[in-house]
C-alpha cells in the first residue's frame, strides 16, 4: 500500500499525517518542536508509520511546510504555509471561503475562491499579538494554563478591554486588572475579544467572506472561536482536524504530485 505524508514543522508545535491512495487519513501525529523541530518531525513519522502499520519505504511522496520547512531532509518537496493551509482547510470544510489561521508565533487569513484557489491572503509573523504565543503569556499572568481560557471566558459577565497591542504592555494591563480586582474570567474574555479584533483587521485587508474557517491551534479554544464569531458577525466553522490543517495540505499535495506522475 502506497501512502502520502504531509508535514508540518511550526515554531511551536509539528505535525504530520499519512494519507492512502483515497486521500484518507492512516494516522496523525502531534509535538512540540522544542529546540529541534526536524528531529522531532522524524520521529512523529516513524510513529505515524507504525500507527499505519506501514513501511516508511511504503511512502510515495511526501510534502513539508511551515517555519521549519526547508531544515527538514525527509521529504521530497516544500510548500508554502498558504497554500497547504489553504488546501487543507478547504478539505475540511469544503465550503470555506475565508480561512484564519492562528498558530503559536503568527496568524494568517485566506480568501479563497469557489473552486478553493487561493485569491489574496495576508500574514502576521512579526508581532506576537494575535497568536497563541500573547495568549500563553496572558494565561501565565492570570495564573493558569492555557486550556483553562475557554472553561473562564465561559464564566465572564463582561469583556473588560484589554487595549494595548504590545504583548509586554498587555500583560501589565492583565496584572493591572488583577491588582483592581477584576474577575479573571472577564479579563480573559477581554483577551479573547483584543485577538479577535486584531486578527479581523488583518483580515479586512483582503475581505471576510462566508464561510469562515478558524484553524491552527487557537482554534481549539472556544472562548476565542466564540468572541471571533461575535466580532465578525458570521459563524465560524472549527473543523475536528483544525490543528492538522497545514500537515493535511501537505499530504494532499503529496498524493496530488504522485497522481499527475502517473
Amino acid at each position: 500500500m502506497n501512502a502520502y505524508l504531509g508535514v508540518d514543522i511550526g515554531s511551536r508545535t509539528v505535525k504530520v499525517i499519512l494519507l492512502d491512495e483515497e486521500g484518507r487519513i492512516l494516522a496523525r501525529g502531534l509535538a512540540t518542536a522544542g529546540y529541534d523541530g526536524p528531529a522531532v518531525a522524524a520521529g512523529l513519522v516513524a510513529q505515524a508509520c507504525a500507527e499505519a502499520c506501514i513501511s516508511p519505504s511504503e511512502v510515495a511522496a511526501s510534502v513539508a511546510t511551515g517555519y521549519g520547512r526547508g531544515r527538514y531532509p525527509g521529504a521530497d518537496a516544500e510548500s508554502s504555509e498558504i497554500t497547504c493551509h489553504a488546501r487543507g482547510a478547504r478539505h475540511l470544510v469544503p465550503d470555506a471561503r475565508t480561512v484564519i489561521d492562528i498558530g503559536g508565533q503568527d496568524s494568517k487569513v485566506i480568501r479563497l475562491d469557489g473552486a478553493g484557489r487561493v485569491l489574496d491572503f495576508v500574514m502576521n509573523d512579526r508581532c506576537a499579538a494575535g497568536t497563541g504565543r500573547f495568549l500563553e503569556v496572558m494565561a501565565d499572568a492570570l495564573g493558569v494554563a492555557v486550556s483553562e481560557l475557554a472553561a473562564l471566558h465561559a464564566r465572564a459577565e463582561r469583556a473588560v478591554p484589554v487595549s494595548s497591542t504590545c504583548t509586554v504592555f498587555a500583560e501589565s494591563e492583565v496584572i493591572s486588572h488583577l491588582a483592581r480586582g477584576v474577575a479573571p474570567a472577564d479579563i480573559v474574555a477581554g483577551l479573547h475579544a483584543a485577538i479577535a479584533s486584531r486578527v479581523l483587521a488583518l483580515a479586512e485587508r483582503v475581505g471576510l467572506e462566508p464561510v469562515l474557517t478558524c484553524t491552527g491551534g487557537v482554534a481549539r479554544n472556544a472562548g476565542f472561536v466564540s468572541a471571533l464569531s461575535s466580532a465578525a458577525r458570521m459563524p465560524v466553522v472549527v473543523p475536528d482536524d483544525a490543528q492538522f490543517a497545514g500537515a493535511l495540505g501537505a499530504a494532499l499535495l503529496a498524493l496530488a504530485r504522485q497522481a499527475e506522475r502517473r
